[in-house]
């Protein structure tokens, strides 16, 4: 159980604040994470990992000369919003470009992905290698679609070793992705782990029983079998990784056996003596091994096991010296002082206000009650929302809905006050809940505010027809961004229906207040259907057959705050049209 927290809510920026004051000489703290205190050479391509937190020493932890040059820290097993990656990013930008690299999740993808398109709009190169080494999750001829766990921290090793040697942009890329070819993982749980203020883990593994291919996120493995001994433990991970080992002509490996935060130091070498034995008469010769603690998931038990196939180019640069605050390895050379752009973020841009007629006014204020009240509701269901996300994910889906919505309530206040009109304070509300939420979901959700926000006037009242409007226009962005349809298991599910039945309510006369929540309806008995869909994409997808008879979350959470958004409408002046 995490046990040492002030405000759940804070924990990951108390985190932040903790560590940064606890290694100034190696990192300095930026908005959306930390780079190094001394910043690289001019010329060197900067690599930045990242991810949620609730892994350390992944990702802040390897943070230093030899590693990493930044990394983006998003909430507990959240993936950093788009904005965090951005800025980060542009601080640790030496002017040869930024290598991303993190694990293959939804969420990271979506919001590392904008991030690149931003960075390359302010003119920085910039390119995101994503890992896939969890052969649990995803069958050999899908390997695009496997979830990244410890072999992370193999290919954020090489891509900074090679960077830190004066690679290209593109040989760094190149090494990096070569990297995770030649990476598998599999890891075993034995119990779940805690978020900060629960009293209960995200799941429970039932005593001599142990979950199989297991996610670092909190998610449970996809299989359970007994409990072995643990050199049967050894040759459980062992023989699965020799059965996926890609096709290479080296016999050379090094090797991970990772710890994620409550198996014992002493437990892992007794499990390590036999993996050991195990490669030799596989024989394959293992270089340079880890043993301990390196890519965790808050107290979770358990641990895993990784292999890398290794070539003269890859061996060099895992041996390669490295000096951060959590990994060491060699003595890394003392580099030249260079103190310029120490602090290489975007100047300031000057807000202009525009400010809207009485008209525009008004309904800004009826969309700032409408997100207060969706921001109370979500509050209110924070708990099960969080319980449907564990069954087959992470957990974090009530949290990360009430951070972004609270985000947005205050970041719409602040934009109301100022007189604009309903578009910008979506667009507002919709990039503070993106920021602050990050995740899928929350790069989601501030998508589609601000699409919904671009359809509806400022110089009159918005009638049903911009509501219909809006709605098209937030599910086409959400689409676009996410890339799910119908039956893939996901807020779309919900969003679809809504979006056709408030369409086909609108053109048959209805006013906007009745086309809102019949839409609703329809959109909580769509919620309500996904139970009995398999999840196609998303973190939820490994585990798919656990989710089957659980409603999907995301889906579950949008009719909430469609129907509690219906009712703020219906308590709303006497215009039929409206």
């Amino acid at each position: 159980m995490t046990r040492l927290y002030n405000d759940p809510a804070s924990f990951t920026e108390d985190m932040v604040t903790g560590f940064v004051a606890a290694h100034p000489e190696y990192v300095r703290q930026v908005p959306g994470g930390v780079v190094r205190a001394r910043p690289a050479r001019r010329g060197k391509v900067a690599v930045v990992t990242g991810g949620g937190s609730g892994h350390y020493p992944a990702f802040c932890g390897v943070v230093g000369p030899g590693f990493a040059d930044g990394a983006v820290i998003g909430n507990i097993f959240t993936s950093p919003s788009a904005k965090d990656a951005y800025s980060v990013g542009r601080a640790a930008d030496r002017g040869a470009g930024v290598v991303f690299s993190f694990g293959n999740y939804a969420g990271d993808n979506m919001n590392f992905g904008l991030a690149v398109e931003r960075l390359e709009r302010d003119g920085i190169r910039a390119h995101n290698v994503v890992v896939t080494d969890d052969v649990a999750s995803a069958p050999a001829a899908e390997q695009h679609k496997r979830r990244g766990v410890v072999g992370d921290f193999v290919v954020f090793k090489v891509a900074s070793a090679a960077a830190e040697e004066g690679y290209s942009f593109d040989e760094v890329v190149r090494v990096a992705e070569h990297a995770n070819a030649r990476t598998r993982s599999l890891g075993v749980a034995f119990d779940g782990c805690t978020l900060p203020g629960q009293d209960h883990p995200l799941f429970e593994v039932p005593d001599g029983r142990m979950g199989l291919g297991l996610g670092i996120h909190g998610e449970p493995g996809v299989s359970e079998r007994d409990l072995p001994a643990a050199a049967e433990l050894a040759k459980i991970l062992v023989d699965g990784l020799l059965a996926e080992a890609p096709e290479a002509d080296s016999r050379r490996v090094t090797a991970i056996l990772n710890g994620l935060g409550a198996t014992k130091y002493e437990e892992l070498f007794v499990v390590w003596g036999t993996v050991s034995r195990l490669l030799a008469d596989a024989g394959l010769e293992v270089v340079a091994p880890e043993v301990g603690e390196l890519v965790t998931s808050l107290d979770m038990a358990g641990c895993s096991l990784t292999l890398t196939w290794l070539d003269p180019e890859l061996e060099r640069l895992w041996r390669a010296p490295a000096d951060t605050p959590a990994y060491r390895r060699g003595t890394v050379a003392a580099a030249e002082p260079d103190e310029s752009d120490v602090d290489h973020q975007p100047p300031a841009v000057e807000q202009v206000t525009v400010v809207a007629p009485p008209e525009g006014q008004a309904t800004a204020a009826l969309v700032l009650r409408s997100l207060r009240a969706v921001a109370d509701l979500l509050a209110e269901q924070e708990e099960e929302l969080g319980r449907l996300d564990a069954i087959a994910g992470d957990g974090d889906h009530g949290r990360g809905m009430t951070r972004g919505s609270a985000a947005a309530v205050a970041a719409a206040e602040e934009a109301a006050a100022r007189g604009v009109g309903p578009a910008a304070v979506l667009l507002a509300a919709g990039d503070a809940w993106a920021a602050k939420a990050g995740g899928t979901s929350g790069a989601l959700w501030g998508a589609a505010l601000r699409s919904f926000g671009d359809q509806l006037p400022d110089h009159r009242a918005a009638l049903a027809g911009d509501l219909a409007a809006g709605a098209s226009a937030a599910l086409a962005a959400v689409q676009r961004l996410g890339r799910a349809e119908v039956g893939d298991k996901t807020l779309v599910d919900a969003l679809v229906p809504f979006v056709a039945e408030l369409r086909g309510a609108v053109d048959a006369g209805a006013s906007g207040r009745d086309a809102w929540r019949q839409a609703a309806k329809a959109a909580t008995k769509a919620a309500e259907h996904t139970a009995q869909l398999r999840p196609r994409t998303g973190r939820a997808r490994p585990l798919a057959e656990r989710s089957v008879g659980t409603p999907d979350p995301g889906a579950t959470s949008l009719a909430l705050a469609l129907n509690r958004i219906g009712e703020v409408l219906a308590g709303n002046g006497k215009d039929e049209d409206r």
